[in-house]
């Protein structure tokens, strides 16, 4: 006899648990937490992520990797990437206090995941340097094109960028006021104009 039909959708119960994740953390996060933002039973859970929760986890990671290629694509479309790229830091302006308090769930996994579980934490690595590569390479074309004056390597920049983001992440915690992380970031956006 077979158990009740799995009535929902893959993306959305991972996207739940994301937002547990991002609350609480990987090792914070326990069965139950995911069980009761996924809406699902253990035995559905199981059927549909044999891995568990390293499989969910590893899910939720996915999503965002596709958030953030979907963006690029979006930035390349436009015609004005670069704009787009500083558009987005100042979007963390935005948001709300708990919204900053979340930081990044990608960058948060690079940290919690050391030392822990190699698997996990390389592969929050490599989306970020998947990212810092689109840095690299829109402010390479901007540089060829003369749109920028800074003549710094663009691999540099890039990197540069990718430790603003992830030092803006801490920062919003230390300091979840929008007008103030609005001066951080355009000061240092201002590197790239």
């Amino acid at each position: 006899m077979r158990g009740r039909p799995i009535t929902f959708n893959d993306q959305e119960v991972v996207f739940k648990a994301q937002k547990v994740f991002f609350e609480k953390g990987y090792i914070g996060t326990s069965l139950p937490d995911l069980l009761k933002a996924m809406d699902m039973g253990s035995g559905s859970f199981y059927n549909t992520f044999k891995g568990g929760k390293k499989e969910v986890f590893k899910k939720a990671l996915q999503q965002r990797r596709e958030a953030l290629n979907q963006f690029q694509n979006e930035a390349l479309a436009s015609g004005m990437p670069l704009e787009m790229i500083k558009d987005f830091f100042r979007s963390i302006t935005l948001a709300d206090n708990s919204t900053h308090m979340q930081g990044c769930i990608i960058a948060n996994s690079v940290v919690e995941m050391a030392g822990l579980d190699n698997e996990l934490e390389m592969e929050a690595v490599n989306i970020l340097k998947e990212v810092e590569r689109f840095y690299t390479d829109v402010i390479r074309a901007e540089q060829q094109k003369g749109k920028l004056k800074i003549t710094v390597d663009a691999s540099v920049l890039g990197r540069y960028l990718i430790t603003l983001w992830n030092g803006l992440n801490v920062t919003r915690r230390m300091y979840p006021d929008n007008r103030l992380l609005s001066e951080q970031i355009e000061m240092q956006l201002n590197i790239i104009s």
